[in-house]
């Protein structure tokens, strides 16, 4: 399988609030590249997030905004292109929100969601968070809530269930953006 995996984290509750960014590319089920920024979301930052992802409004002072961090990686965003992201309705909707406060048009893609897909392929674990799903298919989580060990993580929950499962149902999965 070949996608690309996404996870953002936010300064608050807003989404268009993003304060970090991972994406890890998977090219026949193998992470062949990645790309991890923090992000300056120009707003105020929430201690409930910050307790969550400790990412906070001094270590992104000087970082780039979502405008700035867009060139680099629009190029990846292309019609047919599969977006993997654990709970994917946050993630794809952080990423239209904060490009929207920019005025940048949401670029169109295909998405799979590895929550919805470990809810179909583990019914039985005890709830469907990416830790959960990750310890169950002994996939590594190395930092919960950093934007790359999620991501990475996203990648390898998609990789085990295309091994175990195959493409044709996992291809049932997807819907676009």
């Amino acid at each position: 399988m070949n996608f690309i995996a996404m996870d953002f984290e936010t300064a608050n509750h807003y989404p268009e609030s993003a304060c970090s960014l991972a994406l890890v590319m998977v090219r026949n089920n193998e992470i062949v590249d990645r790309f991890y920024t923090v992000i300056n979301p120009q707003m105020p930052f929430d201690a409930q997030n910050i307790k969550v992802h400790q990412i906070t409004a001094d270590d992104v002072k000087d970082a780039p905004t979502m405008a700035e961090v867009w060139p680099h990686i629009q190029d990846l965003y292309q019609p047919g292109m599969l977006v993997a992201a654990h709970n994917a309705r946050f993630d794809t909707n952080v990423m239209k929100q904060s490009l929207a406060r920019y005025s940048i048009p949401e670029p169109h893609y295909l998405v799979i969601d590895t929550l919805q897909t470990s809810k179909k392929f583990e019914p039985d674990l005890p709830n469907h968070k990416l830790d959960t799903v990750s310890d169950a298919l002994q996939v590594e989580l190395w930092h919960h809530h950093n934007a790359l060990s999620d991501s990475e993580a996203c990648a390898g929950i998609l990789i085990e269930q295309n091994k175990q499962f195959g493409d044709e149902l996992i291809k049932n999965m997807i819907y676009q953006i």
